[in-house]
């Protein structure tokens, strides 16, 4: 079918994602599984009932702006000394070892280095969604654990918008010194001057019209798009002006209000991001990259923990809790795919590169997924000891 409507593709989405995330939920799997799982079934690889899906991943890649800017809105100046206290070290440590690991594994099957580069910043994260989705928030969220596995999560985040910030100068080689003249100068400057307007104009505004909601949803909504188009304009990128969006309101009295708003509207366009992103999966060409997907899902799901665990214990973190906290974050990232996304839009990635990250990602989250709502309290845990929210 070449001439999917878009009211008839998001049906297809949707309701088939009603399907099947029903089907995942009694698999004891996380959902963005099911909507990848989806997308690669209806996409022009496999059924081509969605033959484009470049229209459903343009509209999808809001989920990503929301996604960061609800990152931002969570990083209040207090937050992040705690961050730089409590969680550097085990972050950074970690962070290296991962993207050696990656490095050496790229080397080993034949990748060129700017490859086994990206393939090495990939390795470094572990997925925000699926580690707080399966967190269960009255029991552990408010927790030493939970407070650990978020600030670990958040300074992974924060390495990430570098690597997008990279990434948008190896992008223009032509131009490297300008590239980074924009980058170096650049992002500093949005951050000061969209830092000026929320604190000058916008919390003014937001205490003004507390009692009108659908005025603050629709305030954020435009400060978010209205920096993360700014941020095109001086040479960044979306994703990153969403990012500083969020930080820069992230001290406003109603950040938290606007967080908890924007939720259900990230999640919508993160089922469509992750359906674009399985419709672009060429299932048929994953065999020439699936034994070094294997490798490095392998390496995800059983070092990470291990490596996690050691780090906090050393962090004179118990035994216990360590070894639950590594196994929470033994996955590869939807960050992963993200960069993976950029790179190969900037056409520093092969095409090969880009099918081993989207493949190892997909089957870390199978494996984890399934390894921590067997073990470990989950809200959808199908085991009623172990089912908690």
């Amino acid at each position: 079918m070449h001439d999917t409507s878009i009211i008839f593709s998001l049906f297809l989405v949707f309701s088939g994602a009603a399907v099947i995330a029903t089907l995942a939920l009694f698999a004891r799997q996380a959902l963005l599984i099911a909507y990848i799982m989806l997308g690669a079934l209806l996409g022009p690889w496999a059924l081509d009932v969605v033959s484009n899906p470049a229209l459903i991943a343009d509209i999808a890649n809001v989920g990503i702006l929301f996604l960061l800017f609800l990152l931002g809105l969570n990083l209040e100046p207090g937050d992040l000394r705690k961050l730089f206290r409590e969680a550097i070290v085990v972050t950074a440590v970690s962070s290296f070892a991962f993207a050696l690991m990656g490095f050496l594994i790229g080397m080993a099957f034949g990748f060129n280095l700017l490859d086994s580069l990206l393939i090495a910043a990939g390795m470094m994260f572990s997925s925000t969604i699926i580690a707080l989705k399966l967190l269960p928030t009255s029991a552990l969220h408010h927790q030493r654990m939970g407070e650990l596995i978020v600030s670990i999560l958040l300074l992974q985040d924060m390495l990430a918008i570098v690597v997008l910030l990279a990434l948008e100068g190896l992008g223009n080689q032509e131009s490297l010194l300008s590239e980074t003249l924009i980058l170096v100068l650049g992002l500093p400057a949005l951050a000061l001057m969209s830092w000026w307007i929320a604190s000058r104009v916008l919390t003014r505004l937001f205490m003004r019209f507390d009692q009108i909601h659908e005025y603050l949803f629709l305030l954020a909504i435009g400060w978010c798009m209205g920096i993360a188009e700014l941020a095109t304009l001086i040479g960044l990128s979306h994703e990153v002006g969403a990012f500083v969006a969020g930080v820069t309101l992230a001290t406003s009295p109603v950040a938290r209000f606007i967080a908890e708003s924007l939720k259900p509207l990230r999640d919508f366009f993160l089922v469509l991001f992750f359906f674009a992103l399985g419709a672009g999966f060429n299932i048929g060409a994953l065999p020439d990259v699936l034994l070094p997907a294997l490798v490095l899902a392998a390496i995800s799901v059983a070092l990470k923990p291990v490596v996690f665990r050691a780090l906090l214990q050393r962090e004179q973190e118990k035994s216990r809790m360590a070894a639950e906290t590594g196994a929470r974050l033994g996955q590869i990232s939807e960050f992963s795919l993200l960069i993976v996304v950029v790179a190969s839009n900037l056409a520093v990635m092969s095409e090969k590169a880009s099918l081993l990250m989207q493949s190892a990602t997909i089957l870390s989250f199978v494996a984890s997924s399934f390894w921590i709502v067997r073990r470990y309290p989950t809200p959808i845990s199908m085991d009623q000891s172990l089912r908690r929210d």
